[in-house]
């Protein structure tokens, strides 16, 4: 039998992606020594199958796509992508799928790596291979989430695609099915599309991106359209099968029979919670993991659940941001001391989690928001009012592109006469979100707003056209 050897940390982290080694960096910095446990690769599903991969294939269809919009180069531009050196691209940035790179970072800082599955095998204690981790002050849970599939009869034999194979494929399929309407979905299709796929998009509910303001979607789903996708929504999917020679056969609840080479699910997540060993702790398998505003999990004073595992905001910034609350946390109670900065926007508080969120969809066009949509806002109980502009108003844009499509929204609280959210759609307008966060989270006052100048003639001269149809409607 192999012995089990006992090694007493001040912190263990489950999970080493980047909200991982967020936490490690902040606990490692004050001192606190720390181990982190991963089963798969160091720098987690952000580095190798989401986020990272994601954008370095994007890129290279928004650049082409912005540059068909300007004079004099467009002509240059007209051929198709180089699908291979897109791919390598791809491949470059995700290290072939090799970790030595963020290992040896996590050594760099001085935090123990465990290569291994990782289980709680009571309070403070984590198990990995024949390793019993005992943590004197916090165990941070940082496993992210996991593609969820549904529920149809023969769906593994078919082997489907889930947001892990669209961003690690080494090949474009000729025709490629993606069922859903969410980020994912919309990302991988613009994508696809764009490498020379003949792409279906089945969308169940009435429209693309349905958290973000509905213009945001209907711009989305008629570049798609323009793109030369077939984009179908109230389209549900009753059946699917592979054929002997390879070909993916799906029956929609309408009837519709659609032949693909591979087929992408992108409609949902669930937390990689499953198989932790919190029935130990007294909490349930598989389940997400409820926190307070500093991470720690409720009934609890020394786990945490950081990231994606708490459904807070499924977003690898936000999940970071999380992180640097948690390690603070962590850090302070270990000193003893108690965490008197735990109101909002604090030290200690999470607090843009619950209406300041940004989010960029890398389509094209580009769609950013941050807070409250409108509906949102109302559903909230503010005394709210939405005030649209198109984007070809201010000279930045047509500058930018030939033919310029966008819009942006800002929702104004009427009593505080302040901004509870801001949504831009348009090609480059993801370098325009953080204005906007700055904004929303520092309740920055309109009567302010007007003395924050935008640059002319830039993109984001939208701000001024945003105030002056606020100040005269």
């Amino acid at each position: 039998m192999t012995e089990t050897e006992t090694i007493v940390y001040d912190v263990v982290v489950l999970g080493a992606g980047p909200v991982g080694e967020n936490v490690a960096d902040r606990t490692r910095a004050a001192g606190l020594t720390t181990a982190v446990v991963e089963s798969e690769l160091v720098g987690g599903e952000c580095s190798y199958w989401a986020c990272m991969p994601s954008k370095a294939l994007l890129r290279p269809v928004i650049a082409r796509a912005d540059a068909r919009r300007v004079p004099g180069l467009r002509q240059a531009v007209q051929g198709p992508l180089d699908a291979a050196a897109v791919l390598a691209h791809r491949n470059y940035y995700t290290s072939d799928w090799h970790d030595d790179g963020a290992a040896q970072w996590l050594e760099s800082i001085s935090a123990d790596l465990y290569r291994g599955h990782g289980r709680l095998t009571g309070p403070r204690t984590v198990t990995v291979g024949d390793k019993v981790l005992t943590a004197r002050h916090a165990v941070a849970v940082a496993t992210g989430t996991r593609a969820v599939l549904p529920d149809l009869p023969g769906l593994a034999e078919v082997k489907p695609w889930t947001s892990r194979e669209a961003t690690s494929a080494q090949a474009v399929p000729g025709r490629l099915v993606v069922v859903g309407g969410g980020v994912v979905a919309t990302e991988m299709a613009t994508l696809y599309q764009a490498l020379g796929s003949q792409v279906t998009v089945l969308v169940r509910g009435k429209g693309l991106l349905n958290r973000m303001e509905p213009f945001a979607g209907e711009l989305v789903a008629e570049a798609l359209a323009e793109a030369g996708a077939d984009v179908r929504t109230g389209a549900s999917v009753e059946s699917v099968t592979r054929t002997a020679d390879g070909t993916v056969v799906v029956v929609t609840g309408g009837g519709d029979r659609i032949e693909a080479d591979e087929i992408l699910f992108a409609t949902g997540r669930a937390p990689h919670t499953e198989d932790l060993g919190l029935e130990t702790v007294g909490l349930e398998p598989g389940s997400w993991l409820t926190v307070d505003d500093s991470l720690l999990v409720t009934g609890t004073d020394w786990l945490y659940a950081v990231g994606d595992v708490n459904h807070r905001a499924l977003l690898t910034h936000q999940g970071k941001y999380q992180a640097r609350i948690a390690g603070a946390a962590i850090v302070a109670r270990a000193a003893g001391t108690p965490l008197t900065e735990t109101g909002p926007w604090s030290a200690h508080a999470a607090t843009a989690d619950h209406q300041c969120v940004p989010q960029v969809v890398f389509t094209d066009p580009e769609a950013a928001a941050v807070g409250l949509s409108l509906a949102e806002a109302e559903e909230a109980g503010y005394r709210v009012r939405a005030v649209d502009v198109e984007m070809t108003s201010v000279a930045g844009a047509g500058l930018y592109a030939d033919g310029y499509k966008g819009r942006a929204r800002m929702v104004v609280d009427l009593e505080e006469e302040i901004l509870r959210g801001v949504t831009f759609v348009g090609p480059g307008v993801g370098e325009l979100i953080h204005s906007a966060t700055v904004a929303v989270v520092g309740q920055v006052p309109i009567a302010r707003l007007w003395h924050a100048v935008p640059s002319y003639p830039t993109i984001s001269e939208v701000w001024l056209r945003l105030l002056e149809a606020f100040r005269d409607n």
